[in-house]
């Protein structure tokens, strides 16, 4: 009984130690700062489009929305989520309740730049404000 009990603890230490000295490194995720944000009209070869809303077909304007990233890590930044709050000439959201706006596939490190295309409803005057724009990702791949 008394070696069985020992075998055990040997078995179980072996076990945490494999565990803890093996265990792959978890990808935090990184925060990118998005600044000198502006937009344009998209090009006609991308300007087609509509915004739908419980089923309903509504026309859309295009725009491309582009910026400056700042991205600390010293490490690509991938599959980087782009949130955001846009609101029209008169102060209304153009994407209520929504703030993730796109994404982008990466973001090199220090100084770069994003571009994002978003459909806005045609109804919607602009000039278009954008506020609390920022970007998260992973600087490894998330999934295979």
């Amino acid at each position: 009984m008394f070696f069985r009990a020992i075998a055990i603890a040997l078995l179980t230490i072996s076990l945490w130690a494999l565990t803890t000295c093996f265990a792959p490194s978890a990808q935090a995720l990184t925060q990118v700062k998005l600044s000198e944000l502006t937009y344009h009209e998209c090009p006609s070869e991308l300007a087609e489009g509509a915004v739908t809303s419980g089923g309903m077909a509504m026309p859309a304007n295009c725009f491309i929305i582009t910026g400056k990233t700042e991205n600390p890590s010293g490490k690509p930044v991938v599959n980087a989520d782009i949130f955001g709050r846009i609101y029209d000439a008169n102060g209304d959201s153009v994407m209520q309740n929504r703030t993730r706006l796109g994404s982008v596939e990466e973001i090199p490190p220090g100084i770069g730049q994003f571009e994002l295309r978003v459909s806005v409803p045609a109804n919607q005057p602009t000039p278009l404000k954008l506020e609390q724009f920022k970007a998260a990702g992973f600087t490894g791949m998330v999934r295979r």
